[in-house]
Parts: C-alpha cells; sequence; structure tokens
C-alpha cells in the first residue's frame, strides 16, 4: 500500500484541496451545471457552546469568528481528487493543473476518469505517480471498493481504513476528508503541521508542542475536537474555510 508523498512544509498545498474557496471549484468547467449544495454541520452552534464553556482559548477565540462556520461540498471523488492533485506543489500550481485536468473528462466522475488517455492526463500537469494515484482512486469508487453509502453509520477508523488503502491517500488525508467532506465532529488531526503550530500559538506561547502535549490540551475539546481545530486553523489564517 502506497502512502501519500507528503512533506510537513508542503502540507498546506494539499490542503488547499480542502479549503479552496467556492468560487474557484464553481467555475471549473467541467462542473455539473446545477449548483452546489453547500451545508454546515447541525452540531455546530451546540459544540461551540461547549468548548467555550471548557476552554479558556476556545472561550476567546470562537466569538472572533461570529457566524462563521465549517462548510462542505457534497461530492468525495472530487474532494479525493483535488487532494491527490494538490500534493507536493504549490496551492497556485495544483489549482492550475486541476484546472486543466478537470476539462478532460465530460464530468469528474469515476467512470471518466476510467476513460482518460495517461498521456492526455500527463499533459495536463499530472506526474507519472498523480496519475496512478488517480486512476486508483477511480477504481475503488467505481468497483464499489468503497463502501460510501455505509459511511454514515461507519466509526472514524474504519473509514480511514478504507481511504488509505486507496494508492496517494495516507491517514493525514484521510482525516481532513473526515472533516471537511463527512464532518465528523471528533477528530484530531495531529499529523497537521497547522494545528500543532496554532496549539503552540494559542496555547504554549509560541514555544515548541510535542504531539502528547497537544494530545493533553485537546482532551478539554472533547466531544468536538473538529470544531477546535478549525477554530485553530482560522485563529493562525482568518480567511474563510470551505470544502470543495
Amino acid at each position: 500500500m502506497a502512502k501519500e508523498e507528503l512533506l510537513a512544509p508542503e502540507v498546506a498545498a494539499a490542503a488547499a484541496a480542502f479549503v479552496s474557496a467556492a468560487a474557484a471549484a464553481s467555475s471549473s468547467a467541467a462542473a455539473p451545471a446545477k449548483s452546489v449544495v453547500v451545508s454546515t454541520p447541525t452540531y455546530w452552534a451546540e459544540a461551540c457552546k461547549h468548548l467555550m464553556k471548557k476552554d479558556r482559548v476556545m472561550k476567546r477565540l470562537i466569538p472572533q469568528f461570529g457566524d462563521a462556520a465549517l462548510q462542505t461540498r457534497r461530492d468525495a471523488f472530487t474532494t479525493l481528487a483535488r487532494s491527490i492533485v494538490g500534493q507536493q506543489v504549490s496551492a497556485q500550481a495544483a489549482q492550475a493543473v486541476w484546472e486543466r485536468f478537470s476539462k478532460l473528462p465530460r464530468s469528474m466522475k469515476p467512470s471518466n476518469v476510467l476513460k482518460l488517455k495517461v498521456d492526455d492526463m500527463r499533459a495536463a500537469g499530472l506526474s507519472a505517480r498523480k496519475v496512478d494515484y488517480l486512476v486508483d482512486l477511480a477504481l475503488h469508487f467505481d468497483g464499489g471498493k468503497l463502501h460510501v453509502k455505509d459511511w454514515a453509520s461507519m466509526d472514524d477508523e474504519a473509514i480511514i481504513a478504507e481511504l488509505v488503502a486507496i494508492r496517494g491517500i495516507g491517514r493525514w488525508t484521510a482525516e481532513m476528508f473526515l472533516i471537511f467532506y463527512l464532518m465528523r465532529p471528533n477528530v484530531l488531526p495531529l499529523d497537521d503541521p497547522g494545528l500543532i503550530s496554532g496549539i503552540s500559538h494559542n496555547y504554549f506561547s509560541g514555544e515548541t508542542v510535542s504531539r502528547s502535549e497537544a494530545r493533553e490540551v485537546a482532551e478539554a475539546w472533547r466531544p468536538w475536537a473538529s470544531v477546535a481545530t478549525w477554530y485553530i486553523w482560522r485563529s493562525m489564517d482568518p480567511q474563510p474555510v470551505v470544502a470543495v
């Protein structure tokens, strides 16, 4: 099983696949004609109330962002495909490659991606490895290897196990998918440099933070670690966060 090739300084580039602006996704020539529904977790208000009561930093951070909340777009295949395209390149380069690649299939569906010629995918700016990853992703969706209809009833670790079986997808990408696509409420992505940096900045005055120290801080966030993580990210980068 191949793991995703992500270096810590470049994680932000792959993260752009999950947090791209809504306009970037909707402007794609391959986007469907119908409007894309953007949704927000139903638990958000309850989670914020809990976090502000239990955590002094959350009590300070959450009011700073008003009604802003996590939002998701309901297209699993496209979300994961964009995460693969974004690996190890800048956010700008990833967007440029995605725009070229997304014009190749009639629509961004697994069956259509499997019909594409390798040379055309390479000409769009994809490396041979990323072409391999995207084909494997499409095969998993098209062949029914992923229990997509059962995800709502599966626990987080079971879904992660399915996703990391796809070439090019590792635990970090799977956790981002749980947060931004499935909107799971209690995901703590300790492999995310942005989260660790944010905990260092907000809780330790910028001092280096270990995974165990970060996990200890996050004990107060349960069962809403995803929400707290989102606010930590926002504290470091206040731009709106919308998944594609």
